[in-house]
Parts: C-alpha cells; structure tokens; sequence
C-alpha cells in the first residue's frame, strides 16, 4: 500500500511517465508541488525567469525530441503567463502537459488572492483540460493527459490542481500504467486506391509535407513515395526539414515568402496531395485561387481539417505514415521529365536570392555562412519575423525536427526558451537561435536561464531597431505610414547578454564577420552576436494578405538580370 499527499503522487507519476525535465516557476499555490519535486531524484527542474519561457521551454522538448514536454505555472497571473505558450503549442500540435496551482477549493469563486478561472480560459487552447477536484482522480488523469497529449492529433493538456488537492492524502494499492500514444488508425482501403488513381494519373502533380509529417515520424515514407513517382515537392513553414534542402524533388516552402518559382508551379499543377497540413493561409494565400486547376488528395489524423478550407476529392483519415506506407506499393514509377522540367526552367528564372545577397553582411549570406560553420547536426531555432521568414527561404534543413519555430500562433519571444528547451533535451548538439531585436526582448529575461543552465544556444541578433515585418507591410500597404515599429533607442544587446553572464559579441563596421562566427559558434555554452541589419533589408518574395499566391511581390528575377547583362555588354 502506497501513501502520500497529491504532490508527491504528480512527481512520481511523471518519474513513472519517464519525464526528466520540468521548467517552470514555484508560486503560493503550486508550492506543495515543488515541495515534492525538490525530493525526486530523476527530475531537473528548470527555473526559469517567467512562466511563458517555462511554456516555450517545454516546447522546445517537445519539437526537438517528439516526447512531451512538461512545465508548472502557480495559480492567477503565473497561470495567465503561461497560457500564451499553451496556445502556441496548441495551433501548432506540440505535446506539453502544463501543470498549474489553483486556489483551495473552497476558495474556487469567491476571488480569492491569485485566483483566476485557469480551467475555462484554458479550453479553447488546449486539446484537453482537467480540474482536479478530488485527489484520487489524479491516478488516471495524470497518465491519460499523456495518452491525449500524444495521440492523434498532438496538443497541449492542462491539469488545474487546487492547493488542498496538492496537500490531501491518498492511499492506493497499484500504480496505474503511464499514459502512451496510442496507434493512430490507418485510412480507409477504397480512398488509398483511389487517391493512388489520381497519382498515377497526374502529369503535374505536387506533394506538400506539413508538420504533420514530422510528427508522425513520416518523413522516411515521405520521401519513398516522392522517390518513386518523381512527385515535386513542397513544405509548409512546419514542414521544412521533413525533406532536404538540397534534394532534387525539393520545391521549398510553399506560401507567401516562398520562392516564385514554388507558387508558379503550384498555380500549374494537376494535382495537390496535402500530407499532414491543414492549408493555412499563409500557405495557401487566397483559398478559392490555390491551384486552381488542381485535384485534391488530403491526408490528416483529424477528420475535422479534410475539406475544411478546400474540398478533397479524395479524403485520408488517418495515420500520415500509414498512409503513405500503403500507398507506395499502389503508385506506378514515373519519372515525369516533362513536369520536372518545367519546373527546373521555374527554379533557374526565379531563384530565392541573388548573388549580391549572399555576403555575410546580408541577411542571406549570414544564415547561410552560420549554417556552413554548425553543420548538419544542430538545431535552429527562430523566433518570429523577417529573420524566421529569411531562415525559412534559404538554411539548409536536412531533417526533421531541426527547425524550431513558432507557426499558427506567430508568437514572439517563442525562440529563446525554445532553444534553450532543445539545448537541454540534446546536449550533445548546438542549437543556434535567429532573432530580431523585437523579438528577443519580448522573453530576454531567459538569458539568465540560458547562462544557468550553460545551454550550447548560439543567438545571432538580427538588429535592425524594428518591428520588421510590421514597418515592411506598413511600407507596401499603409502610405509607407511607418508608425510605431521604429524603436527610438539602440538596444545594446552584447551589454545586456554580459550583464547576464554570458558571452557577447557586437558588430559593427570592420569588423571580420565570417572570422568572428567560426571562432565562437562552435565553442561550449550560450553567446549572443548582435548583427545589425539595415531596415532596408525587406522580406521578398511576399504575398499581400489576402491575395492569392499568383500576385507575389518583388523577388529576384534572374532572366531580367541576365537580360540586362546582355543589354550592356
């Protein structure tokens, strides 16, 4: 017979779950609960310098690793801090269990000191929600949390625990199994044929690779089906890494910054096979003139995403890996030379950069200098504006689960604790982070986090006294209006990561950039590099909002180039 108190039964649930980390923050309402995490042998805590970096932090377990991540927030405004984190996971289907302190019971209504309703602001962003009213219950909440964490369709799951609930005493005579994912069903054996039909059929089709692949662990099968049928291939901004940069069939990423080329050949193709996307916007542009010739095959674990925003012809709900295991021996080899073709001639008019752009001094050319000296082996993180959409056009992503970043929810300050999350989870790899100068000091506070705990994260400050993005759009659509996204004052990033603890570099003019970078990347423990950027330094191509992806903007043009070359000469 086992006795303890709700505090003490949560940790060793999760030692029994296997989990090894918790980031988080001790409040007057989870104290029990670090109380009991104090005792545990297995268990590092992270301590983290607010509840949203504990959030992102799990995160970056949890994308880096495919396991759940776990992270503890006390009652009211930790509960609150931390919600923007789960939202994040929950747009984006990352596993996390996020373990709150609530107010005693009796004081559940009555406003009490930190008290907020964690439990119905939690529902519309988590795939499931508890509050524990009685201790006995969490014997099969904490284990099924996991279980729906993991399964299907991944998400967050969020369990309230009043501080009684934490302090009450239980006795039990058997632990229950730790919650795991469960097999995901396989698509139904009438629509496998039928969409092998379309495939086999098409004269231009392509196959998009969403997140969904990657969280499936899909990619291997992925590539076998692409292989054999010669089908092109594109990736949604969570999809990159599913495929490598660098193999022929490759297409890039799909949507508004996408290459030209990639949205041409989309607006061509014959036929679309989403596998595990869920055609967001920013993917698809405006909805009704996405290849609007093309017929549809949608593969997804939820049945809720086929056809929701583009009918399917044909829907595959399902296991993505299933699905494309099954249908590799149904689909015919064809080497499509035609189709490959035209999209070569695409890919030599329109490529992504210019070879202007590809100095380390640009932003292009440091991303890709940077991705020269890491390797193959490190992860990157990026938080959210023009350095994440420059990352995602041009670093050369070779697998999945590499690429950490925030997607449906665009959420800055995302990177930091990401990266740090993913440094932790694998500390035999060094995890580089692009951020701008907005972003990072949205959570700059976790720098302190990242010298603690000497995580090998490598920042790369892409400084250009801006809102980016916003000053970009308010340039094309506002009157060049740019309010309110020039910062007044110069942020002295490599003073303030010093003042942390940690190793810092600035920049500036003479300085030997690609000398700097090989001397430091690869050094042991966290180091900022701040990089001014001129704010002149767009993102391009881009689609409006709004439009389809046909109306792209700007972007390098190589056939204008090699024109104007002979025109001189």
């Amino acid at each position: 017979m086992e006795t303890m108190n709700g505090a003490q039964l949560i940790i060793r649930m999760l030692e029994r779950q296997g989990i090894d980390i918790i980031a988080g923050i001790p409040g007057g309402a989870n104290l029990p609960l670090y109380d009991a995490l104090q005792k545990s042998r297995s268990i590092r805590h992270i301590l983290c310098r607010h509840e949203q970096g504990a959030g992102f932090l799990a995160q970056g377990i949890a994308r880096s690793t495919g396991k759940a991540g776990v992270c503890f927030a006390t009652s009211g405004p930790g509960a609150t801090n931390i919600l923007t984190a789960i939202a994040d996971a929950y747009l984006d289907s990352i596993p996390v269990i996020c373990i709150t302190g609530q107010v005693p019971a009796s004081l559940i209504g009555t406003d009490a000191f930190q008290e907020v309703d964690t439990y119905g602001m939690s529902i519309p962003i988590t795939k499931h929600n508890y509050l524990v009213r009685e201790v006995g219950e969490l014997l099969e909440i904490i284990p099924k949390a996991f279980e729906l964490a993991l399964s299907g369709r991944p998400g967050p799951v969020l369990i309230d625990v009043p501080k009684d609930v934490q302090t009450a005493t239980i006795s039990f005579s058997s632990w229950p199994e730790p919650g795991r994912r469960l097999e995901n069903p396989s698509a139904d054996n009438d629509q496998l044929r039928a969409a092998a039909t379309l495939i086999n059929r098409a004269r231009r089709p392509i196959l998009c690779l969403g997140g969904g692949v990657i969280l499936g662990e899909a990619a291997g099968e992925a590539r076998a089906l692409l292989e054999k049928s010669s089908l092109p291939a594109t990736m949604t901004l969570l999809g990159l890494g599913s495929l490598p940069e660098n193999h022929p069939l490759s297409l890039g990423m799909l949507g508004m910054h996408a290459a030209r080329s990639t949205n041409m050949a989309l607006q061509e193709c014959d036929l679309f096979i989403a596998a595990g996307a869920r055609f967001d916007d920013r993917a698809t542009g405006k909805i009704v003139e996405f290849c609007p010739d093309a017929h549809v095959i949608h593969m997804d674990i939820d049945p809720s995403e086929v056809s929701k925003l583009k009918s399917a012809n044909v829907g595959l709900v399902g296991d993505v890996k299933e699905s494309l295991r099954a249908l590799l021996p149904m689909v015919e080899p064809n080497e499509r030379t035609i189709w490959r073709n035209q999209i070569e001639v695409l890919q030599e008019m329109y490529p992504m950069t210019s070879p202007e752009a590809i100095v380390p001094e640009k932003p292009y050319g440091l991303i890709l200098k940077i991705s020269e000296l890491m390797g193959e082996n490190c992860f990157v993180a990026t938080d959210v504006g023009k350095h994440q959409m420059w990352t995602a056009q041009v670093y050369p992503l070779q697998r999945p689960r590499q690429f950490l970043t925030s997607g449906g929810l665009g959420t800055m300050g995302f990177g930091l604790p990401a990266a740090i999350g993913a440094a932790l989870a694998n500390p035999d790899s060094q995890v580089v982070l692009f951020t701008g100068d907005g972003s990072l000091q949205m959570n700059i506070q976790e720098l302190a986090t990242a010298v603690e705990q000497q995580v090998n994260v490598k920042i790369i400050v892409m400084n250009n006294r801006s809102l980016g993005l916003v000053r970009q759009q308010q340039n094309l659509f506002y009157n060049q209006n740019c309010f309110a996204s020039d910062f007044q004052i110069d942020v002295d990033f490599s003073a303030i990561a010093k003042g942390f603890g940690m190793k810092a570099f600035h920049t500036g003019p003479g300085c030997n950039l690609p000398y700097l970078l090989s001397k430091i990347l690869n050094e042991k423990g966290p180091c900022l590099i701040n990089v001014p950027v001129a704010v002149e330094e767009e993102v391009y191509p881009m689609v409006p909002p709004g439009a389809a992806n046909s109306e792209m903007l700007g972007g390098f043009n190589a056939e204008n180039v090699n024109r104007k070359t002979r025109e001189i000469s």
